[in-house]
């Protein structure tokens, strides 16, 4: 008998997502990935048991002092991570290039370094001096503030083993390269490698730490997938580069909600938190008394971003075209549902949008992805068809069926009262949703969008008649 047949066959496994094959292959069958796919290590024998330095404790005998999170004092921040930094923790931050994520982390790291803590941190895509230059636009300028350009996994904890911090700032983790490990930074091996040390280095250390993560096209976090399981918490910073609005979001979060998003202004002097977004997503157009005059094709709406409510303003605009194909364009909102909204109107309806440029836009560059902005979008494009506004003072949201119908959205009540706060008088919901309308609101409850057409459109049509 040879000796292959007491050796167990190779197994391979995608170092990505962890699916295996008994054969090698070039690219993973589960998540579709490149030079992913390495022989995994065979299987070990049996583990002895040995003795334990630390024994183990009643759950709550467990002192949780030392893990308290700190403030960043950025209370936008602070929303998302649960309260601020967890000593010990890692906290990943993804997004595009040219978002913002060195200019908000380099403003963490000064509020932190001034308020007396130790901080250091480490670029690896610029220079020391390209990061002072910044530092001192926004002013973030802070004798405890330690910075240090490098590129080498070992000189960046060899730079932690000499400043020894209390927070760890490492922009980018795609940046940075062990000598024992092959291939350039950023691959596979080498992103895992830095992450687990850092890792490592963060929990002897209790140091809080803030790792910068590349996306790829697609948006997602470049990197093996292994690096998300590693950190504590990911988060994702979103905005437009035409706007100056900037989203962080929790996709991932062992120490608080993952429902919650943090609203930041970013500007040339540097980042500031907006407590109160809801103004940068509005209109003025202001009217012979004083007051905000309407204007056809457009409509008002409420949004939920995690828990947050945002009162957002929805744009729509219709023309004749002499083109083979309208043009349907769409800013700020799923083009998919817009599409759906104007098939909806043009059957249920008898809106002439058939051939017509559609154009539908948000206020401010804000996203609006979930279906309760669809009776918003539906009553702006009827307001910019007739030429007749939406009556001053009016909300509008709910989720439009294929049969027209209007259903209910999560969060009513919540919407209603940020809408009752910023002085909004009338608010058109799904029937049956509303349990208690908040005070100085009028609710208004619609089953089909023809209904809530002809309840706010009418209306305001007479009213705009009469002399």
């Amino acid at each position: 008998m040879s000796s292959r047949a007491g050796r167990a066959r190779p197994t391979y496994r995608c170092a990505e997502c962890g699916w295996t094959s008994a054969k090698w292959v070039g690219r993973c069958g589960e998540c579709q990935a490149w030079g992913t796919v390495e022989e995994a290590a065979a299987a070990p024998g049996r583990t002895a048991p040995v003795a334990v330095s630390t024994p183990a404790r009643p759950i709550a005998e467990i002192d949780v002092e030392p893990v308290r999170a700190r403030p960043t004092g950025m209370e936008e921040l602070d929303r998302v991570l649960g309260g601020g930094l967890v000593p010990g923790a890692v906290v990943l931050l993804s997004g595009e290039p040219g978002v913002g994520k060195s200019t908000l982390l380099l403003d963490v790291a000064s509020r932190a370094a001034a308020s007396g803590r130790t901080v250091l941190y480490v670029t690896g895509e610029e220079s020391a001096g390209q990061v002072r230059l910044r530092a001192e636009r926004i002013g973030a300028l802070r004798p405890r503030l330690f910075l240090a350009a490098e590129g080498d996994l070992g000189s960046v904890l060899g730079q932690v083993e000499a400043v020894r911090p209390d927070l760890l700032v490492v922009d980018s983790v795609q940046t940075v390269a062990s000598a024992d490990v092959e291939g350039a930074a950023g691959g596979v091996a080498q992103v895992r490698e830095v992450a687990a040390a850092l890792v490592r280095a963060a929990k002897e250390r209790a140091m809080a730490t803030l790792l910068v993560g590349h996306v790829t096209k697609d948006g997602s976090l470049a990197g093996p997938r292994v690096l998300e399981h590693l950190v504590d918490v990911v988060c994702s910073f979103e905005g437009d580069r035409h706007s100056r609005l900037r989203v962080v979001r929790a996709v991932k979060n062992r120490f608080g909600p993952t429902d919650e998003v943090g609203c930041f202004d970013l500007s040339d002097t540097g980042i500031t938190g907006l407590t109160d977004p809801s103004g940068l997503f509005l209109s003025r157009f202001p009217g012979e008394d004083g007051a905000a005059a309407p204007v056809p094709g457009t409509c008002v709406t409420v949004t939920v971003e995690g828990r947050r409510p945002l009162v957002t303003e929805v744009q729509a605009l219709v023309a004749a075209t002499s083109a083979a194909n309208p043009r349907r364009t769409v800013s700020g909102l799923d083009s998919s549902r817009v599409a759906m909204v104007v098939a909806v109107l043009t059957r249920r309806c008898r809106l002439p949008l058939a051939g017509q440029d559609v154009y539908v836009a948000t206020v401010g560059g804000v996203r609006l992805g979930e279906p309760a902005a669809d009776l918003a979008t539906a009553l702006a494009l009827v307001s910019a068809t007739t030429d007749v506004a939406v009556p001053a003072g009016t909300v509008a949201f709910g989720e439009i069926g294929l049969a027209g119908e209007v259903r209910p959205v999560p969060g009513l009540q919540r919407r209603l009262s940020e809408a009752a706060r910023l002085g909004f008088t009338t608010a058109v919901v799904p029937a049956g949703a509303v349990q208690e309308a908040p005070d100085g609101i009028t609710v208004v409850p619609v089953t089909a969008v023809s209904q809530a057409v002809t309840t706010v459109l009418a209306d305001s049509a007479g009213a705009s008649a009469r002399p």
